[in-house]
């Protein structure tokens, strides 16, 4: 199964991801795919035998209605090589065109009100230019993450003047760390056409923007809620159990399981 569509609770990852951008306004997206994915096709496709068979036992089609997008609104690309981020998002380059673009990487959930990417759109209309999601990492885990040399700071918005891809602690120029949220100009496909490998002989999108710095506004937006990594086993359980306790109908059971446990 695709991590995309691991659940957490009642809803794949992808879904929490589309619903976030929808909420900041976003319309049309790109899910840039590999081979072994389909099912994050399957799942915004519409289901007509489901959906029939629901209609016929009088139940309601709205826990459907962010699964159903109109015609248009999605659009598949496919990644042939597993060349890291900045390649994925190259591979899209021909949708985006000369429009700047929103990538969201859905094992980062981002839980809070308003959600990340309406937050970091709100800070866009300001700022304009390049947009990163931030947030403050222990020393030793720099070397999982892009990390930010800071400039001027005012509260949740801090000045880009540089970035390293997973720096040791020892070297790394603070803990202010790149989260998977990002608003971008178009320029920056140019940029990835010629970078060259980085970390792990991927195609790393931070050093394509460490490059770009200097030439735009570039800031980071540090969110203002949870993020929850499920791309780690422990933070995939975490997210799961903090949702299910904020929900209604099941975390009077969810408690009592823990509380037994």
């Amino acid at each position: 199964m695709p991590k995309e569509m691991l659940p957490v609770v009642d809803r794949p990852l992808i879904q929490y991801a589309v619903d976030e951008a929808r909420e900041a306004g976003i319309e049309q997206f790109i899910f840039v795919t590999s081979r072994g994915k389909s099912l994050i096709e399957d799942h915004f496709d519409h289901a007509f035998e489901l959906e029939e068979a629901m209609a016929r036992r009088g139940k309601s089609l709205s826990p459907l209605d962010g699964t159903r997008p109109s015609p248009g609104d999605i659009t598949i690309v496919r990644q042939q090589e597993p060349l890291g981020l900045g390649h994925a998002v190259w591979c899209a380059r021909r949708l985006v065109g000369d429009e700047p673009f929103a990538v969201l990487l859905p094992d980062d959930l981002m839980v809070g009100e308003p959600g990340c990417l309406k937050q970091m759109v709100e800070a866009y209309h300001d700022l304009g230019g390049n947009l990163i999601c931030t947030e403050e990492v222990a020393a030793d885990q720099t070397h999982k993450y892009g990390i930010l040399t800071p400039g001027a700071q005012a509260g949740p918005i801090t000045e880009v003047k540089g970035l390293v891809e997973k720096p040791a602690a020892d070297v790394a120029p603070s803990r202010l760390a790149i989260i998977g949220r990002y608003i971008l100009q178009p320029e920056v496909m140019d940029v990835l056409g010629s970078q060259e490998e980085g970390a792990g002989g991927e195609i790393q999108l931070t050093d394509a923007l460490a490059r770009m710095i200097g030439q735009q506004p570039f800031h980071g937006v540090t969110f203002a809620g949870t993020r929850y990594d499920c791309g780690d086993k422990s933070g995939f359980v975490t997210a799961t159990l903090a949702l299910a306790l904020g929900r209604p109908d099941i975390a009077p059971a969810v408690r009592a399981f823990l509380a037994a446990a």
